[in-house]
Parts: structure tokens; C-alpha cells; sequence
């Protein structure tokens, strides 16, 4: 059996462990949901580098207890130089290198934006410092290398290892890291302690500022200082459907948020409810192919938008769509987007402010640029663009290029708030789709929602093919089915990292209670130790190998006893009983890879 953590205060969960114990701890200190997610952000940015970080992008849903949600687009344009006549001759913008980081990184005016929305509300504050306390001492004493990010190092070795900075910040003796061994990143350490003093807008506005502007001037990126000074945060309204069974969420362009709310908007219109896994899956396969073709056709700088996106979204352009989808007969599909590496991560507090928040460099390792003595590796969500000055996403300077990011959001006619996301370039809406119709439609518990195996039409990160594929923990008869239907299935392997990482929060209003559960972990036990679904009990050796890895290191007599005092509270609780209560905290993901 699958069960969901439970809690009577506040929760958070994230791909890894160590983001959702700093969410926590301000949690703990009497911050708000907001404070605790600019923490766990800022802790993901050094546990989990290679898939997000400073020099990157991120969007926020944030839900008060009652009111509309508010939603924060901290986005980057393309610099100033990122003309056409700049990329002349080339028939694509480069995935890598200085070329490729073209856009400006918009996360860390996120955090500031969000920050001010909180004070707002709860009229009080952390200090920035408090909340990047954690993500300093990671970075500056290392943490244990993750199997993700060690694969991911060793997988694009070879084409990475020239890009400025990348042997320095990524290699240990000129080769990819070993999953345990100690990480360092002293320049993000001292890039952090620079916004902890300085406040987060000299990323922009300040000495900072300066330093990242001479390095892009050196590396002969297209991004000027007057780029990042002209950049802020928006808040844009977000997009809204009016489903059967509440009000849902998600961000605007240029995000694929209506990727999201389409597919839920057709199935809405389908039974869902008594769909087996075949019709499941062919029903939101189905879906998903017409919410792509809206995409394709309208989504890009909210500034050049050519319809009303929100009129996407009414029953008069959904109902069509739902009635031109056969249960026999798969459509025709043409190709993706593709590859998008990305963390997802939520936080509720006691009072019942919600937060689903998204944060991304798009590839695994972005551009593979680091910026000299930050740190910083650099997005290259720049790579979305087309040189075709006639495409709708044509690259111009100060244009947002499409993301494939989009935090999801609900809240329920029962009452319950539910705050969800995943990983993936295509497959977010796709996963976001499956856990919404598994939980609230089919009843089926969170935990297991999330566990159940997972598909992907089109393309994410590490595979290139357009197929439908399918985890091999599918039924061989859904397989099948799903086959005869005429759909290109393509089997991986089971819990395959390709499906991504998701993770939820709901919060029920009658009961003063949170459950919530994230699946496909980034952290890793030891080699050696197989790959396990969690049941009722978290694997505690997880926490015993990090903790044991931290205790060796060189610290300062503070930090040692910090991490002597968790390193107890965490043993203390490693016993073998399956129905060991889970407390207000995220224990640990649901899926470890060794």
C-alpha cells in the first residue's frame, strides 16, 4: 500500500530531501509559505545544479486561504544582442555554450517579487539571510553528490566539458563526479552571500550585477548590464478553468500553462471517472495532442499573442475538441517540443497559504556556461526561439522566449486546495493530467496517484523520439490495448527518470490536515541498494548515508552541531515499524535509483 504523509501544520515537498528540511526549518521559525519556498529554492539551486539554478527561470503559483491566487512570471527576455543579424548563417539558435545563454535569469527576481507578496499578507518577515543560510552552508561545505546528478554529468561529459567554466564548477580530476563523494561550490557560495548582504535585487541592480554583466562581456554572451537593470518580475493573471469538480490553475504565456488546463478541460467532457488504464491513457494521449496543437499554434511573448488565451479555456472551445476524440482510433501526431529539465516543488503553511512553484535552466546543465567567479551556470531557455523571422517564436531582442514551465494549482468544490507539478518539457501537463485524474477523479489515494505508472507522448529529457511511451509496469493487456488503438508505444524501463519527478499537496479545510507526496527522487541511497517503492515507512539509510557524508566533512564548530542534532533526531527515528507516524515534514521521496 501506498500512504501519504500526513500532517496537522505545514508541509513541503521537493525532489530532494535537504530543499524540503530548509522549507521546514522556516516553517518552524514562523515563516510563511512563501519565505519557506524562497529557502527550499534556494537550497535546490546547490543540491540539485545540474537541472536548475540562479541562472535560470521560475514561475509561482501562491494561493492565500481565501481570494484568487496570484501568479509571478520571473522570466528573462532575450538580451539586447540576440538580434537575428547576431545568429546569421546558423539554422538554429546552439543549445550550448554563449550563444545559447541569450536570455536574461529571471528566478532570482522571483524570489525577491514573491518576498514582497509575502510581507503583504502576513505583514512580517524573515531576513533574506535567514532564508539562504541553508543554500550557503551546502554550497560552501559540499553536499553528497546525487546518482542523478553524477549520471547527468557523465552522460554529457563530452559535450559540455569545453563550455567556459564547466571542468571547474562540474569535473573532480577531470571526470564526472561519484555518487556520495563531497561537492563544493565555493563561487555560489560566495555569489549567495553576496544576496544575503546585498539584498536579492543587486542580482540585478547592484555589484553583482556588475560582476555577472563583465562576465557575460567576456564570454561574449548577448546579455548586457543595462538587460539585467531593465529586467522585473511580473504578475500576470493566471489562466482559469471551471472544471466539474472546482476552480483550476495555472500560469499564462509564455508558459505551456494552457497545455495543462486544456487537457483537464477536455477529459472534464469524457468519462474519466470508470476509464480503465488503456482509456485512461488513450483519453489524455488524445487530449494532450489537441492542447499541443493550441500551443503550437498561439503560444509564445504574451506580447505578441494573437488571441485571447483565456478564451481557450470556455466550455464553447473545449466541447469540440472533447467530441472530436475517438475511443477507437488513436489521431495523428506530429512532433514535440522537447527536453526540459526542471524541479517542481510545494509548500503549505499552518495558516493555509499555498505555494506551487516551478524552477528550471531548462537542459540538464543549461548552456554549460558557468559565469567566472559566481558560480552561476546559465540557462539556455534561449534555444526555443527560431531564426524564421516569420515563426511565432522569433527570436527578437527583449522577447520571452515559450516555456514549458507551469505550476499547477486547484481549489476544490469539497474545499480542499491542491497544489501540484512535475518535471519534464512535454510531460509536465501530461503528468499534471494523470495525478489530477488518478486522485480527484478516479478516488484514487495521493500516494498511489503518484506511483502508478506514468506516460510521455513526445519528447523530454534523454529521449529524442516522438512516441507514447510507457513505463514497463504497465499491464501487458494496457499495453497492448493501447497498441491496437494505433498508438506508436515505445516500453521503458520501470520508474524510468525520463517521466520526471512530481510531487503534490492538498490541504483538507474540514479536518485541519495535509497530504502530500513526492515520487522519482533526485537524491539516491548508496550504490548498491536496488530501486524500492516506498510504503508507509520512509527509507531512513537515505538520511543515515547523507548525514554520514556531512559528519566526515570539515565544518565549523556551529554547523557540526547542527548537523550532529539532526543526525541524532534522524537515527532516532530509523526503527522497522511500517506504521511509523509521519509528522509535518516531507520524510523523503517516494522512488530511490541506485
Amino acid at each position: 500500500m501506498h500512504s501519504s504523509n500526513v500532517s496537522t501544520h505545514g508541509m513541503a515537498v521537493a525532489p530532494h530531501h535537504l530543499a524540503s528540511q530548509s522549507a521546514l526549518a522556516i516553517l518552524r521559525e514562523g515563516g510563511s509559505a512563501i519565505e519557506a519556498m524562497v529557502a527550499a529554492a534556494a537550497a535546490i539551486a546547490v543540491v540539485y545544479p545540474h537541472m536548475n539554478g540562479l541562472g535560470g527561470d521560475g514561475f509561482w503559483l501562491i494561493v492565500p486561504p481565501e481570494g484568487d491566487p496570484i501568479a509571478i512570471d520571473a522570466s528573462g527576455a532575450a538580451g539586447s544582442l540576440a538580434t537575428l543579424e547576431a545568429y546569421a548563417g546558423q539554422r538554429h539558435i546552439p543549445h550550448r555554450g554563449p550563444q545559447a545563454a541569450l536570455t536574461v535569469a529571471g528566478t532570482v527576481s522571483g524570489w525577491d517579487e514573491a518576498l514582497r507578496i509575502s510581507r503583504d499578507l502576513t505583514g512580517r518577515a524573515l531576513p533574506v539571510a535567514r532564508l539562504l543560510a541553508d543554500a550557503i552552508g551546502y554550497a560552501e561545505d559540499g553536499i553528497p553528490v546525487t546518482a542523478s546528478q553524477a549520471h547527468a554529468t557523465a552522460s554529457k561529459l563530452e559535450e559540455l566539458r569545453h563550455q567556459p567554466g564547466f571542468s571547474e564548477t562540474w569535473l573532480v580530476a577531470g571526470e564526472a563526479p561519484r555518487p556520495g563523494s563531497r561537492f563544493r561550490q565555493p563561487a555560489l557560495a560566495g555569489t549567495l552571500r553576496m544576496l544575503a548582504s546585498d539584498g536579492l535585487d543587486s542580482f540585478y541592480r547592484g555589484p553583482l550585477a556588475e560582476r555577472l554583466a563583465q562576465g557575460m562581456a567576456a564570454l561574449g554572451m548577448p546579455i548586457t548590464l543595462g538587460d539585467l537593470q531593465a529586467h522585473r518580475a511580473r504578475r500576470p493573471g493566471p489562466l482559469t478553468l471551471q472544471h466539474q469538480q472546482g476552480t483550476l490553475w495555472n500560469l499564462a504565456p509564455p508558459t505551456q500553462g494552457l497545455v495543462s488546463l486544456a487537457i483537464l478541460g477536455i477529459t472534464d467532457r469524457l468519462n474519466m471517472a470508470d476509464a480503465d488504464d488503456a482509456q485512461t491513457v488513450h483519453r489524455i494521449v488524445e487530449a494532450t495532442k489537441r492542447a499541443f496543437a493550441l500551443r503550437d499554434a498561439h503560444i509564445t511573448d504574451p506580447r505578441h499573442l494573437d488571441v485571447d488565451v483565456q478564451a481557450l479555456l470556455t466550455p464553447e472551445a473545449l466541447q469540440p475538441l472533447a467530441d472530436s476524440i475517438d475511443d477507437a482510433s488513436a489521431s495523428p501526431w506530429g512532433r514535440g517540443k522537447g527536453p526540459g529539465d526542471t524541479v517542481w516543488m510545494g509548500v503549505v503553511d499552518d495558516s493555509g497559504l499555498a505555494v506551487s512553484f516551478i524552477q528550471s535552466i531548462y537542459h540538464e546543465f543549461g548552456s554549460g556556461v558557468v559565469l567566472p567567479d559566481t558560480g552561476i551556470v546559465w540557462q539556455n531557455r534561449g534555444a526555443a526561439f527560431s531564426l524564421d523571422p516569420q515563426h511565432l517564436l522569433a527570436l527578437a531582442p527583449g522577447k520571452q522566449p515559450f516555456h514549458t514551465l507551469n505550476p499547477a494549482a486547484a481549489r476544490l468544490n469539497d474545499g480542499r486546495v491542491m497544489v501540484y507539478g512535475s518535471m519534464g518539457g512535454d510531460g509536465q501537463p501530461q503528468t499534471q493530467a494523470a495525478l489530477f485524474t488518478r486522485y480527484i477523479l478516479q478516488g484514487v489515494p495521493l500516494q498511489e496517484s503518484i506511483s502508478r505508472p506514468r506516460w510521455l507522448l513526445g519528447r523530454t529529457w534523454g529521449q529524442s523520439s516522438d512516441s507514447l511511451k510507457l513505463e514497463g509496469r504497465f499491464p501487458p493487456a494496457c499495453i497492448a490495448r493501447l497498441r491496437e488503438l494505433g498508438h506508436d508505444v515505445e516500453v521503458l524501463a520501470d520508474f524510468s527518470e525520463a517521466m520526471g519527478h512530481a510531487g503534490a499537496i492538498v490541504r483538507h479545510p474540514q479536518r485541519p490536515c495535509l497530504k502530500g507526496r513526492p515520487i522519482h527522487a533526485a537524491t539516491a541511497p548508496p550504490p548498491g541498494i536496488k530501486e524500492q517503492t516506498m510504503t508507509t515507512q520512509p527509507d531512513w539509510s537515505e538520511y543515515l548515508t547523507q548525514m554520514t557524508h556531512l559528519l566526515d566533512m570539515e565544518l565549523d564548530a556551529p554547523r557540526r552541531k547542527e548537523l550532529e542534532r539532526q543526525f541524532a533526531r534522524i537515527a532516532a527515528m530509523a526503527q522497522p515499524l511500517m506504521d511509523y507516524p509521519l509528522g509535518p515534514r516531507e520524510e523523503i521521496a517516494g522512488v530511490y535509483k541506485a
